[in-house]
């Protein structure tokens, strides 16, 4: 008897002025999408508190204002937000990814969380590369979060946007055997075009990998894209990009893309698929040729201080009497 996962992909808008309605859109989301019998749950790109589209259209002497107000609403981790988030999946036992904004002291990070059914964290992993405008945003990531982690719904593993134009990224996760991908983009940017190359990075990804690949973009309405900047022309660039999708091992999709408005897409995962696109083709397997190509694939996390001894601490020296 197959196995049948219950998928959602969430396309909502963040709320740009505050962490805390944001995340309870994203208690919302859960709520609703376990009460349709959902058992995983994916986010847009740094959904909480919203992503930096400010980065895209304000040259960078604008940028200054917005970019701090990101710090002040950005996620720590652990923190009461991911507490929260935690406790919510537990409660409906879900698995969700979701997409935050982490703050690491005086560094931003594009980071992705997948909690596990049971409320765990599985995996905080950071965005490899930042593109283009988010390099003036976010810190890079490293191998370390190059992970698939086995979850209540199965192996999971997860790249934001670009990411997916990095073949060895998303190799390496291949390598690990994930069983369904969970992709994060931003939505509501650079225009219809956009949409075109999710869609078609999405289905290649699926195909490539042999697993299901549930996206999700963001969206924002008229007045959130007014508030970002208000220039016409630029705001033409906050449009379009939309492409929340679900897609089988055979490259297709398992229901139609949700490319305008809110909403939440829901399909079921049918993981004897994964076997039966694997047997024809498994690119990490009998279909590899490790003797001639091969990936050198270096977790260590990226550290600023290494120390080569115990430490002591300095004790403090009272004051004489």
């Amino acid at each position: 008897m197959s196995r049948i996962v219950k998928a959602a992909a969430v396309q909502i808008a963040p709320d740009l002025t505050s962490r805390e309605k944001t995340l309870a859109r994203v208690l919302d989301a859960i709520d609703e999408a376990a009460g349709n019998g959902a058992e995983l749950v994916v986010f847009p790109e740094t959904f909480v508190p919203y992503y930096p589209y400010f980065s895209f259209v304000l040259p960078p002497v604008q940028q200054g204002k917005p970019h701090l107000a990101l710090y002040e609403q950005a996620v720590t981790v652990p923190s009461d937000e991911t507490r929260r988030v935690a406790e919510r999946c537990a409660h409906h036992g879900v698995v969700a990814v979701l997409g935050i904004n982490e703050r690491d002291h005086g560094s931003l990070y594009n980071a992705q969380l997948i909690f596990d059914a049971d409320g765990t964290l599985r995996l905080k992993r950071r965005k490899i590369t930042p593109t283009y405008h988010e390099r003036m945003v976010w810190g890079q990531g490293d191998g370390a979060g190059l992970q698939v982690v086995d979850t209540r719904v199965g192996r999971l593993g997860a790249l934001a946007c670009w990411e997916h134009y990095n073949p060895l990224a998303r190799y390496a996760l291949m390598t690990q055997h994930e069983e369904i991908h969970a992709a994060q983009v931003p939505g509501s940017l650079v225009g219809q075009v956009f949409a075109e190359q999710i869609e078609v990075t999405m289905r290649h990804h699926a195909l490539e990998s042999g697993c299901f690949v549930v996206n999700a973009t963001g969206w924002l309405t008229e007045d959130q894209i007014a508030s970002v900047t208000p220039d016409e022309t630029l705001q033409k660039g906050l449009r379009g990009g939309c492409m929340t999708c679900i897609i089988t091992p055979e490259g297709r999709h398992a229901v139609p893309p949700l490319t305008e408005g809110e909403g939440i897409l829901y399909a079921d995962l049918d993981m004897s698929l994964v076997t039966k696109r694997k047997r024809m083709m498994d690119s990490v397997g009998h279909y590899a040729r490790p003797e001639l190509l091969s990936l050198r694939h270096d977790p260590t996390p990226a550290e600023t201080r290494h120390v080569t001894a115990p430490e002591t601490p300095f004790q403090p020296i009272p004051l004489e009497d």
